[in-house]
């Protein structure tokens, strides 16, 4: 937008030669006029202090201050200065030197103006260049392009000369390059070597250049200035629009001013490179640029263009909404005055943001709060929809706002008129429609700008509040230290001290923030990035949160909010609550659907720390989602004493089910205590099942229900338990499997059987139990028991005998372990006596020292002492199957005598045949060894035998001299000759490493 960045100011009025060229020097003016004259012109206050008798005499007297804003008189009158009115002329402030362009360049000293150096060779120039830092001058006359160097201060050389293709119109140094405006194109030409490129045309206005401070160009095609680099390549978005083709252009950052027909024309050198001003001024022939202005020059007066101070233009452009520029006018102001700047800054990018806030540009309203660094609670006031917590402290934007321009509009007061600042609009501060506004605030696109901005906040106000805790932390830490090094005197006057004061601006600021920011993220939509900030570190309002959470039915925010803040409690009450409402269907389909498994989940990271509430809570899903639970309790490590224990007083119905768990999925299985426990749960179980079916007087020993089928493989399978206490709950007329099984752990094997054959009738399931006993005894010698077949065997030949056992050791079950061992006591010797021995069953030969031994050795008289049928069909088959693991001689011994051999051949059979392969084998092994210790012995003689030659040239290896017929030794290399004596005076030496003693000859 158009604002007033230069004043027009009438400096020399009338003055009496036509001007043809102008510089400045210091405050004062230098006019070249038409008749060759130089004229200086002064600040009329500047010649009446030179008026004064202290002051000094004649010459220009140099001046450090710009050019001022009142009228100019002449001060003094050269008059010949030039033979040839000047074409141009400038002043080098770093040299001191007015370099002008008459009938040649030349060069004087200033302020005295005495002539330096005219360089004759540049007579007939027409156009140069001055390259004021590196000391160069390029001059163009005609179709050649020269270039000088000053050398030594007063003289200067050529370096270069080229040739070109037409008049040289316009130059600049651009680097170490030159740009030519020649003819109607640029040209681009490389001062070292002469090489040239085109860089475009200038179309139908005079090629123009235009040199910026940056070392870029700016080079005229009709009314547009194109920005090139150095080397004439186009930069992007480099190109300015002027009115009218302009005759000339001035920079005066950050503007560029350019001589029109009808006025000077002013435009911001930054993109989009905007109009600024315009100032009517007909007829203007030159335009130059000064140190603090542009000077031009109408007919015969000099008018200033004196910009205007850069606060009032700041003003001035935010009061026409063009905050951009008053930004970029910011970046101009003194950096001594820095805290002007940034109060500046701040002030216009709070109400630029107001401006885009009030327009629906939301999200850049939120990049100019952010980078004015107000706040956050300023710009959360503009959000009424927005909760905070109410005791802590809200700036409100129109208290801000007011002290912000009170504090830098008075700065300028001086500058600006009132009427400027009663320009400010309206709508800034107030709104016709508020209706309208409240709907824009609460607008979905105004809360996700919102939430943008509080996200990029929230670091830098995480990080202080972070460190106002690690602060509050460490001071406790050295407070406690210093209390417990001081005696116990000092104690009192040490809680005097107290803390030191911790400020906790930083943790109400993150409060505020985080408690607005999941507001935002809710009204949004984006609830994973809600549930992702309050699973981490957070500062939001519990109280806040929790009630607008509830009322938006954000359950799974809730849960994590809990869970950050250690309320785990209230978070497995409400996710119980919420998965029985979702079970029941009570949850609104837009619900989440809460699963069981999320108790499970939210469970697993309390288990080190707080295994009470898993427990607590782990039972209300542990029917539910019983693997999860038993999952739960592994990886957690929870004691499973503590949870049997609280499991028992807390839900009994539910211990059953943990146990066959924690026994089914622990890979190292449970203790001993917790078997026992599931052992007598079973049996408690069973033993009511049995009770119901006897009463309804349907119960059958073959009828398994799952617990009982439990209760049997968990008997089998356990190592030890309290086997008396169980048998005594077993009742004497039922559940004989159990019984069966209990015996056999305590190795009461004819009783077992017993039950197997007579009470059960299962004698498949009783060999099977004796293959069980006879592999345990494989594996474990100590507990072997060989004679288990020859027990199931005695009691096929003798069962009333064995039933009548059963029933006295029954009833009242006296199952003591002493009182079944004297059956085998006694007899043992004579067995081993009367067995036969087979040839090739040594493998089978097991010793007869178990518990049931002494029944192997009855004969057949004595079997059938009680009377009564025997089993013999079923002994016959038990011999033919496991004849390989059954001593022969103790089965032939316990058979009835009238046993028919038919019936005994597939026992004896594969018995014998076994037996006579055996003893061919052990014969043919015997023959095989004889041989080879026949082989060993002759292999040893054949190295025992040494022949050793001893002849005239035999020497001693020690000595070196000849054996001859002296007593010699052979070590036993068999090789190795020495002297007896010699031998025997080298056993302290040890000369030869590795040898025994030698053979003496």
């Amino acid at each position: 937008m158009v604002h007033s960045a230069y004043d027009l100011m009438e400096l020399v009025k009338g003055c009496s030669a036509k001007v043809e060229s102008l510089a400045t020097y210091g405050s004062k003016i230098l006019l070249g006029c038409s008749d060759g004259s130089l004229r200086i012109f002064a600040p009329t206050s500047a010649l009446s202090i030179a008026s004064s008798p202290s002051s000094g005499d004649e010459g220009l007297q140099p001046s450090d201050s710009d050019i001022k804003r009142e009228p100019y008189a002449l001060e003094r009158a050269m008059s010949g200065f030039w033979k040839r009115a000047p074409v141009t002329m400038e002043v080098c402030r770093s040299r001191d030197l007015l370099l002008s362009l008459s009938e040649w360049i030349a060069f004087h000293r200033l302020p005295n103006l005495e002539t330096v150096v005219a360089i004759a060779k540049t007579k007939g120039v027409n156009v140069y260049s001055w390259d004021d830092r590196r000391g160069f001058l390029c001059v163009g006359r005609q179709k050649r392009v020269g270039i000088y160097r000053l050398d030594g201060g007063r003289e200067f050389v050529e370096v270069k000369e080229f040739g070109v293709s037409d008049q040289v119109k316009s130059m600049a140094w651009c680097g170490e390059n030159i740009c030519l405006g020649i003819g109607k194109e640029y040209i681009i030409l490389n001062s070292t070597t002469g090489a040239t490129s085109k860089v475009f045309s200038s179309g139908r206005s005079i090629p123009l250049v235009v040199p910026l401070p940056s070392g870029e160009l700016i080079l005229g095609k009709d009314d547009v200035g194109v920005f090139v680099d150095q080397n004439g390549k186009l930069l992007q978005d480099g190109r300015i629009c002027w009115s009218e083709a302009p005759s000339s252009i001035v920079i005066h950052k950050p503007y560029g001013l350019a001589r029109l027909p009808r006025h000077v024309e002013i435009r911001s050198l930054d993109a989009p490179y905007p109009l600024v001003q315009t100032i009517v001024l007909r007829d203007v022939h030159l335009l130059q640029q000064s140190n603090n202005c542009a000077i031009a020059a109408v007919g015969s007066s000099i008018y200033g263009l004196l910009p205007v101070p850069v606060g009032a233009q700041i003003v001035q452009l935010t009061a026409s909404g063009n905050f951009v520029g008053a930004l970029a006018l910011c970046k101009l102001l003194p950096p001594e005055d820095s805290s002007l700047r940034a109060a500046k800054e701040a002030s216009i990018h709070i109400r630029y943001g107001h401006y885009l806030f009030d327009n629906g540009s939301y999200e850049e309203s939120m990049d100019q709060f952010l980078a004015s660094q107000v706040d956050i609670t300023y710009v959360l006031s503009l959000y009424p929809s927005i909760t905070l917590p109410k005791d802590l402290t809200i700036v409100e934007p129109e208290k801000f706002q007011e002290q912000t321009d009170a504090f830098y509009l008075s700065r300028f007061s001086s500058d600006v008129s009132d009427d400027m600042e009663s320009s400010l609009p309206s709508q800034f501060y107030e709104s016709d429609d508020k209706s309208a506004v409240e709907d824009k605030k609460t607008s979905y696109n105004a809360i996700m700008a919102l939430a943008k901005y509080l996200q990029r906040k929230r670091f830098s106000v995480i990080e202080r509040a972070t460190a106002e805790v690690t602060e509050e932390v460490v001071s406790d830490a050295v407070q406690g230290s210093m209390t417990t090094s001081e005696p116990y005197g000092s104690m009192s006057s040490s809680k005097k001290r107290g803390h030191p004061h911790i400020s906790s601006v930083g943790r109400e600021l993150a409060t505020i923030l985080d408690t607005a920011l999941i507001q935002a993220l809710l009204l949004t939509g984006q609830f994973l990035v809600a549930v992702d900030l309050v699973k981490g570190p957070n500062y939001c309002d519990l109280k806040i949160c929790e009630e607008i959470l509830k009322g938006r039915n954000d359950y799974e925010v809730l849960l994590e909010l809990y869970k950050y803040n250690g309320m785990h409690h209230e978070a497995l009450k409400l996710l119980h609550q919420l998965i029985d409402e979702s079970n029941s269907g009570i949850t609104s389909s837009e619900s989440q659907n809460f699963k069981p498994s999320m108790i499970i989940d939210y469970l697993k990271p309390l288990c080190t720390t707080d295994p009470m509430l898993v427990l607590e809570y782990s039972t209300l899903v542990l029917e539910k989602c019983p693997t999860e639970t038993m999952e739960l309790f592994l990886w957690g490590n929870v004691p499973a004493d503590l949870v049997n224990s609280y499991l028992k007083k807390h839900a009994p119905n539910l211990q059953s089910t943990y146990l066959e768990l924690m026994l089914s999925m622990s890979g190292n299985g449970i203790n001993t205590n917790l078997q026992s426990e599931l052992v007598q749960i079973y049996l408690s179980e069973v033993i009511d099942w049995y009770k119901d079916l006897k009463e309804k007087h349907n119960w059958d020993e073959k009828i398994y229900s799952s617990t009982r089928t439990k209760l049997l493989s968990l008997l089998d399978s356990m190592p030890s338990y309290n086997t008396d206490a169980l048998l005594k709950r077993l009742p004497s007329d039922a559940l004989y499997e159990e019984r069966a099984v209990l015996l056999g752990k305590i190795n009461q094997h004819q009783l077992a059987l017993s039950l197997y054959i007579h009470k059960l009738y299962l004698p498949d399931q009783a060999l099977t139990y004796c293959d069980r006993v006879y592999e345990m005894g494989l594996q474990q010698p100590s507990k072997f028991n060989s004679n288990i077949y020859l027990t199931l065997l005695q009691i096929y030949l003798n069962p009333q005998r064995s039933i009548k056992e059963f029933e006295q050791k029954t009833y009242p079950v006296p199952l003591q372990k002493s009182s079944f061992q004297k059956i085998t006591k006694g007899k043992g010797g004579r067995v081993t006596k009367k067995i036969a021995e087979i040839e090739g069953a040594e493998d089978m030969r097991i010793s007869p020292s178990s518990t049931d031994s002494g029944r192997s050795d009855v004969d057949g008289e004595e079997a059938n002492e009680e009377g009564g049928p025997i089993m013999l069909n079923e002994a016959l088959d038990l011999l033919s199957q496991r004849w390989d693991k059954i001593n022969g001689a103790q089965a032939l011994k316990l058979l009835p005598r009238d046993t028919k051999l038919q019936n005994l051949r597939s026992f004896l059979e594969p018995l014998l045949r076994k037996s006579s392969e055996g003893r061919r084998n052990y014969c043919v092994i015997k023959s095989l060894r004889y041989s080879e210790n026949l082989q060993v012995k002759e292999e040893l003689y054949k190295h025992r035998r040494t022949v050793v030659k001893i002849d005239g040239d035999s020497t001693c290896a020690l000595c070196h001299k000849k054996i001859g017929t002296s007593v010699f030794a052979v070590y036993p290399n068999g090789k190795t000759l020495v002297h007896f004596v010699c031998f025997r005076d080298s056993q302290t030496i040890k000369t030869v490493r590795g040898s025994g003693t030698p053979k003496l000859k």
